[in-house]
């Protein structure tokens, strides 16, 4: 039962995913396009000193002038974080408040599903769609930096996907337990989508404002997107960042378990 649900699951969101991964390739190459213009550009080390030193850590820029330092910078210090979480987020709210609200839920529980299983599977669905795009994310800057001369290593490609996979599971993990504790989808999105940009907020703030920056390790996008992810090895981060998103799963696991189902 496990394996016909999870399948069923991710054959449902397949044309999701396939407009995702189009997504993040079309953002990475048209990014990594501009880099033979961006390399050529005279006194650019010079220029970029002249940022102001918060700037330049927010943002990963002292490296800029190197093609992993130029993806840190572009791409992975905003822009794919910013495409993982929203996945993470809407898809982790949908997981049950959305089968909820549709009637469907109901239906299913009715079967041999529980609905502590419902929500591991639940579970597995999320971090499989979010794997999918990670490996999406590596073969293409790997595709990329061959075709644009960047000379971005294998691991430093991986550690990227891994960091982005990794940051994006604990908002999704929560989006999920939100959604199966209160059966609203809003409710769900709504309450990741605050904790993320309050997290953002807090390690942007980290950098900039003196007094804050001891609680920058506090966000996860400081333990993921520090210096920048890319070329950064595998950090201690990563596995804390796995474990709050199935600290918040199990969390939701007793809730769900008990509570009522609404009827649609």
């Amino acid at each position: 039962m496990f394996a016909t649900v999870y399948r069923k699951c991710l054959r449902d969101q397949r044309r999701g995913l396939l407009g995702w991964s189009i997504g993040i390739v079309a953002l990475v190459l048209l990014e990594s396009a501009l880099w033979p213009s961006i390399s050529n550009i005279s006194g650019l080390k010079q220029l970029l000193e002249s940022y102001p030193e918060s700037l330049r850590k927010l943002f990963a820029i002292d490296e800029f002038t190197s093609g992993t330092g130029f993806l840190n910078t572009e791409l992975y210090s905003m822009m794919l974080p910013i495409l993982f979480l929203v996945f993470a987020i809407s898809r982790g709210a949908r997981a049950i408040a959305g089968e909820e609200e549709s009637g469907t839920l109901e239906v299913l529980l009715i079967t041999r599903v529980t609905p502590v299983r419902l929500l591991l599977e639940q579970s597995a669905v999320l971090i499989t769609g979010l794997t999918v795009l990670g490996t999406v994310l590596f073969a293409t800057v790997v595709a990329c930096s061959a075709v644009f001369g960047m000379h971005v290593g294998l691991g430093a490609a991986a550690t990227g996907s891994v960091a982005m996979i990794a940051l994006a599971a604990p908002f999704g993990g929560l989006a999920l337990a939100v959604g199966a504790a209160t059966g609203r989808r809003l409710v769900a999105l709504a309450t990741a989508s605050v904790a993320a940009v309050g997290a953002y907020v807090l390690y942007a703030a980290s950098k900039i404002v003196e007094s804050v920056r001891p609680w920058g390790p506090w966000s996860p996008f400081q333990q993921a997107l520090a210096d920048g992810p890319m070329g950064a090895g595998l950090r201690l981060g990563y596995l804390w960042l796995g474990m709050v998103a199935a600290a918040f799963v199990v969390a939701a696991l007793a809730v769900f378990d008990r509570r009522d189902i609404r009827a649609v």
